[in-house]
């Protein structure tokens, strides 16, 4: 067994090359093509992972507007502060002019003048969903145009990714996997939760990416899904939950591990290979074609079988089977009843059917697959047995 310690000094920085300029501008293209077609004039970019997708560009969300407005034909137009534009400029890598507000005047009477100048086919504003309602609602009031929803158009092309985002995630899902390996094998009585939350931050770290999130459950609290606001000891016989996420050059990871700190009990046995057979099961119901709502009926029902639920009743599953992941940790598609969005190649997006027993303790094995012509891909190969789930088949 390898301490913590012990553990970062393996640990070397990963290598992946970040999304080209000359992706984010296809990127641009076909948004412009889509606008055209769906009668757009532009899109409003507000500081979010969306303007990040687009155009490279990542700025901090505040009380102050600042994004791009990206017509149906023609070259983009950067909002900012004045005081900002020196640091912007020297952040685009999409050419465009940059119109600029002092903190006096109205920005929105110069978004929407920029909006009337801009001579590209169609009407309207599409405005990101990540746009703050105070900031949209000020759009409506300044606009003469129709105000409409860019979900369509942004999700569109965001649910499906590219190869070269593929790899961005793939790298950083296998360095998470590391880090869950060594948690794992780290593990000792009278550890706390926020000792191996450090852990996982700094292994993260080791290995050049970003932390994101690092929850980390023993005992009874493992059964509620996003954890318990106080810190846990670890003892023998305690089931541990290890979820984590980190960023790499926008990307995300997320993996989750539960497994039992010592022997496992008959009842801990059962629990596990539910989970395991509601994972699996979801993974081969993600056929391309079929609706996301079906992968989250397959899981579901495993549990259902077994006398879970039924539905969202705990004990059981009480959240949607998964959601989709990129450049925001959730994302569509959700795969969910109800959501019937075709699964298509390039989706990529967590399964992970948690089974909770309130009192007593959860299990939640996550991983991210991607779908391909053939069928659905994993990242990172699905714990194997709870004896050793890091084992490989």
């Amino acid at each position: 067994m390898t301490d913590f310690q012990t553990a970062l000094r393996g640990l070397t920085p990963v290598s992946a090359p970040a999304i080209t300029t000359g992706e984010h501008a296809a990127r641009i293209a076909r948004l412009q093509a889509d606008m055209r077609s769906r009668g757009a004039k532009a899109v409003w970019l507000d500081a979010s992972s969306s303007l990040t997708y687009f155009t490279g560009l990542t700025l901090g969300l505040s009380e102050r507007i600042h994004g791009a407005l990206i017509p149906s034909d023609g070259a983009i137009r950067y909002l900012s502060p004045t005081f900002e534009r020196p640091k912007l400029e020297s952040l685009i890598r999409i050419p465009g002019e940059v119109l600029v507000w002092e903190e006096d005047e109205d920005p929105f009477a110069i978004l929407a003048a920029g909006l009337a100048g801009i001579a590209a086919p169609g009407t309207g504003l599409a405005v990101d969903p990540a746009t703050p309602f105070v900031f949209a609602d000020r759009m409506m009031r300044a606009l003469a145009a129709p105000v409409i929803s860019a979900q369509p158009l942004i999700v569109a092309q965001r649910q499906v990714k590219s190869a070269n985002e593929i790899a961005l995630i793939q790298t950083a899902m296998d360095a998470s996997l590391r880090v869950q390996r060594a948690v794992w094998a780290g593990l000792r009585p009278g550890m706390s939760t926020t000792d191996v939350a450090a852990f996982i931050d700094e292994a993260h770290q080791a290995q050049g990416l970003k932390p994101l999130f690092a929850a980390v459950q023993f005992g009874e609290a493992t059964a509620y899904p996003h954890g318990v606001p106080h810190p846990q000891i670890l003892s023998e016989g305690d089931m541990v939950l290890v979820d984590m996420g980190a960023i790499l050059h926008g990307y995300r990871s997320d993996i989750t591990r539960s497994y039992v700190f010592g022997t496992p009990t008959p009842r801990q046995r059962q629990l596990w290979e539910l989970e395991r057979q509601a994972q699996a099961a979801a993974f081969a119901a993600a056929r391309p074609g079929a609706p996301c709502s079906a992968v989250d009926a397959a899981a579901r029902g495993v549990l259902e079988a077994a006398g879970f639920g039924p539905g969202y009743a705990v004990p059981g599953l009480p959240h949607r089977t998964g959601h989709g992941l990129g450049l925001d940790i959730h994302e569509e598609p959700w795969i969910v009843a109800g959501n019937d969005t075709p699964l298509e190649p390039g989706m990529c997006f967590s399964i992970e059917p948690m089974l909770c027993v309130y009192g007593e303790c959860g299990v939640r094995l996550e991983d991210i697959a991607y779908m391909t012509d053939s069928g659905p891909r994993w990242f990172s190969a699905p714990a194997a047995t709870l004896d050793d789930p890091f084992a490989t088949t």
